[in-house]
């Protein structure tokens, strides 16, 4: 069974409850890593560890959810191995796998409706990276994250 972690903040939980019922009815193991309930609370509190199973390989994929999913990209992609990709219709979920191998998919609870969601959700799943001349360019990526290692 294949591992998913997931979070959100408040803006985002009504929609990752839904996320993680569709996951667990397509046979995927989902870690649920907060938040729950619509109490203000900080997105990088929630996003960080999901980003941090994922870049440590704990995690091969996750899902973050915010009010716009703008500040939880900016998290995730903080971390070495993380290719967060902000997806808003079903064409740039598919191009998040099959282009830029995104391992975290980041989806805005305001923006984004539930089945929008559950379809861009399906479709990332889906979707087998490309390779080629799409991995020269994550190879560049690597390049940039090996420097900043002091």
């Amino acid at each position: 069974m294949e591992k998913i972690a997931i979070a959100s903040d408040h803006a985002g939980s009504e929609l990752k409850e839904d996320i993680k019922l569709f996951l667990k009815e397509n046979g995927f193991d989902v870690l649920d890593m907060g938040s729950s309930g619509n109490k203000s609370v900080d997105y990088p509190d929630y996003g960080i560890p999901v980003a941090e199973k994922v870049s440590r390989g704990a995690f091969e994929k996750g899902i973050l959810i915010c009010g716009t999913g703008i500040g939880m990209s900016i998290v995730a992609n903080k971390f070495a191995n993380v290719r967060a990709a902000l997806v808003n219709d079903v064409y740039s979920a598919r191009m998040a796998k099959e282009h830029n191998d995104a391992n975290i998919l980041v989806i805005g609870g305001r923006i984004a409706g539930k089945g929008l969601a559950r379809e861009m959700v399906k479709t990332w799943l889906d979707a087998k990276f490309e390779g080629g001349r799409h991995q020269r360019r994550l190879d560049k990526i690597k390049e940039i994250e090996k420097g900043m290692k002091k």
